[in-house]
């Protein structure tokens, strides 16, 4: 099943959603709002919902023995939270949250661990000078030697077609682009299919997705076709080299961004490996009113390969930021992709 456009997609994953708390056939269990209860319930949610279980190799019995230790029916609501809270992170995922009136927890390791890799400070002022331009979220101007730079820093931000098209209008007569989404930590996936539009020229396949279909780990529907068409006709579309940046934050949506943009013709991904954040995020609810937000559908990428712990650079373009050299005004990263597009393609 082909997803022809972003509100085929929309209407399958309300779909997907709805359907979720029906796709079992089992006893649906009610938790009293105490410890107890709440912990069993967030338990699971988790074990029947989430997505990425096996894949990751997590006993999530073993975890559920290791954690109801430490509830106890005494416990502050203060206490219950960071206790659930520490299970969650045994999931290593960005996407998964616990949300209560006090607090919200997230996993910070999958970027924490890992070199930043990005100054926007040092971009602005020394390959710009902090003459560049702006538009729908959207830093761009033209770098040494007639290359084309745009910084996308959140796919939150929305790309008019409009704003597109005078941005790479601008950018036409450079000789290749460089599309940076190093600290992007993701957003809307329509941004992602707007931006990719104007680098295909025929309908393509950009990836998959699947749904669970029952309470076990690996219940899930045969993934479906996720296509993307064209930019249509009138609208501005680019030919020439393009390399995307991206580090270790670059998450979720804009994780999504470089798996597709990897498998084009002509694109080349340079810097670290991406911060993965493959799933769909779904919503559910504690006893006590507390939500909690997880990964519940899987994404594939066009190969049918899990995104979820990250994209790898294209060979040989794994490059760090080197910290010395960024105190003298150089981005190596950056300059890696300068020289990437100045030397003649093969």
């Amino acid at each position: 099943m082909s997803l022809r456009n972003n509100s085929s997609l929309v209407r399958i994953l309300a779909l997907i959603f709805a359907i979720l708390p029906l796709t079992s056939c089992h006893e649906v269990r009610e938790y009293a709002d105490d410890p107890k209860g709440n912990f069993e319930a967030l338990w699971t949610i988790i074990d029947e919902h989430y997505c990425f279980l096996d894949q990751k190799g997590i006993d999530w019995d073993a975890v559920h023995s290791t954690y109801a230790k430490r509830i106890g029916p005494e416990m502050t609501r203060e206490e219950l939270f960071l206790v659930c809270a520490d299970m969650l992170d045994e999931l290593r995922d960005g996407h998964v949250n616990l949300s209560a009136p006090f607090n919200t927890s997230y996993y910070r390791k999958w970027w924490s661990d890992y070199p930043q890799n990005f100054s926007a400070r040092l971009i602005e002022e020394s390959y710009f000078n902090f003459n560049y331009r702006q538009s729908s979220g959207m830093l761009f101007g033209i770098l040494q030697d007639n290359i084309g730079y745009i910084y996308y820093s959140s796919f939150s931000n929305p790309i008019g077609e409009g704003n597109l098209d005078n941005v790479l209008y601008f950018l036409k007569n450079t000789q290749g682009l460089i599309i940076d989404v190093r600290d992007n930590g993701g957003g809307d996936l329509t941004n992602v299919k707007t931006l990719v539009s104007r680098f295909i020229s025929e309908p393509t396949v950009v990836g998959y997705i699947s749904h669970k279909t029952g309470p076990g780990h690996n219940d899930f529907s045969e993934p479906y076709e996720i296509t993307y068409n064209p930019a249509d006709v009138g609208r501005i579309r680019w030919g020439k080299p393009v390399v995307v940046l991206a580090n270790r934050s670059t998450f979720s949506a804009a994780n999504n961004f470089v798996s597709i943009m990897k498998l084009l013709p002509g694109v080349k991904v340079v810097g670290a490996t991406t911060g993965g954040g493959s799933g769909m995020p779904f919503s559910s609810e504690l006893p006590c009113g507390w939500s909690v937000r997880f990964s519940a559908c899987s994404m594939l990428d066009a190969n049918r390969e899990s995104t979820e712990f990250g994209v790898e650079p294209t060979e040989g373009c794994a490059v760090d930021m080197d910290p010395a050299s960024a105190l003298t005004g150089h981005d190596t990263i950056l300059d890696f992709a300068l020289t990437l597009l100045q030397t003649p393609q093969e």
